[in-house]
């Protein structure tokens, strides 16, 4: 008779497993959020708003974790994805949102390409386009081993902790003034509505909002005694976004305090590269490559997340579909070069996929046919609906202004 593990050890196992799960989540949707346009919106904010710019980075902050709370909760509860729940909520709708995130994902990821390719050409001084396609063959191949889910977790883990530390450190090159930074952040000179909206929809806006949950949905992590592990997942992913945030925003802070111009072609890299020399520049490289790859790896896996449930065939080759997903990316953007006009576009009905999002997830939370004895938190709905409106009008008042005006 063979030897059986005891009943203590298989737990300790398990947890380990889905600590690693959890951890690989919070990661993959920091990651995600962290891409190009991160780097090249905080350096902008924090020049025409230096100190004040900490208060913008904490309402963020604040914003990012209700929509995500909601948003992982509701979806571990049902055990559905996204737009499945949607579709409950009213049928069609689902189809819907999948077609906004899957275009919103594919016109962003080639941005993140272009932002590989670029972080390629500092690092070695390749061609873009030749770094874009060497990045694209990488991330085919996490999505092509066999446990391509725990490849994803690892990769991101490594990427975010490296662009941390990374960021960290360059922050205290610049030795920026910290100490009112603090007290500014509580008491701000001026506020930038514009910019709350731009940090909350870069942090968790499109298909950001569900690339932590719809991981753990895969993994099985779900159910509502699976709920205070979800909940550390999403606060610990949006956590990792804002020491990143903090990190850059302290960095340019400290370049900006200094008196020193910034590029305004490349603000990112020049900030980098007045912190640090040349080799602050070649960490810039590093730092936008991997914002880049974790990205298009994120955009690649929630947007094909999207469209797994609507036929088995997805379902059943969904990895190929990523592999295709990552390989029209990376061709758009070698073929046609990055279509900014398209980006802006996208950027647009972008920011209509949080509030429609968490609205429709919101009414789902509260209709006993979907969730069944489950009872949303009344302070989570209430703080919902206030972002998921806030949202939306802030949405409505960027279209006129830019594309109806």
């Amino acid at each position: 008779m063979g030897l059986q593990k005891p009943a203590q050890s298989i737990d300790t196992n398990k947890e380990k497993m889905n600590w690693s799960v959890l951890l690989g989540a919070a990661f993959l949707m920091a990651t995600s959020s962290i891409g190009p346009g991160f780097l090249t919106q905080t350096t902008v904010f924090t020049q025409s708003l230096t100190t004040s710019f900490g208060f913008i980075i904490l309402i963020s902050i604040l914003l990012d974790i209700v929509a995500q709370l909601n948003v992982w909760r509701i979806i571990a509860v049902t055990e559905k994805r996204g737009q499945d729940i949607a579709n409950l909520v009213l049928p069609g709708l689902g189809f819907l949102l999948s077609l906004l995130i899957v275009i919103g994902g594919l016109a962003f990821n080639i941005g993140n390409i272009a932002g590989a390719g670029l972080g390629f050409n500092v690092l070695f001084g390749v061609d873009p386009k030749w770094g874009a396609a060497i990045s694209a063959i990488i991330a085919v191949i996490i999505f092509s081993v066999k446990e391509a889910g725990k490849a994803m977790d690892r990769f991101a883990q490594i990427a975010g902790v490296v662009m941390v530390v990374l960021m960290i450190y360059i922050a205290i090159s610049t030795a920026p003034p910290a100490g009112t930074a603090f007290v500014k952040t509580f008491a701000p000179d001026k506020i930038d509505i514009f910019a709350i909206i731009t940090l909350v929809g870069g942090s968790v806006g499109g298909y950001i909002t569900f690339a932590g949950g719809h991981r753990l949905l895969e993994a099985g992590i779900t159910g509502k005694k699976a709920l205070p592990q979800v909940t550390r997942s999403s606060v610990t992913g949006i956590l990792v976004t804002g020491v990143m945030r903090i990190a850059l925003f302290l960095a340019v802070l400290g370049v900006v305090s200094q008196g020193l111009k910034i590029n305004a072609d490349n603000p990112a890299a020049s900030v980098f590269q007045l912190a640090a020399g040349n080799v602050g520049y070649k960490i810039f490289g590093l730092v936008m490559w991997a914002a880049a790859l974790t990205s298009v790896i994120g955009a690649a896996y929630t947007s094909v997340s999207f469209i797994r449930t609507f036929h088995e065939s997805i379902n059943r080759h969904y990895r190929k579909f990523i592999i295709g997903f990552i390989i029209i990316s990376t061709l758009s953007f070698i073929i046609i070069g990055q279509p900014v006009k398209v980006l802006v576009i996208v950027g647009a009905i972008n920011a209509f996929i949080l509030p429609i999002a968490l609205g429709t997830l919101l009414i789902a939370a509260n209709k006993k046919r979907i969730v069944g004895d489950y009872k949303h938190p009344l302070w989570m709905t209430v703080l919902g609906i206030i972002v998921a409106v806030a949202m939306a009008a802030m949405s409505i008042y960027t279209v006129y202004n830019v594309f109806i005006k």
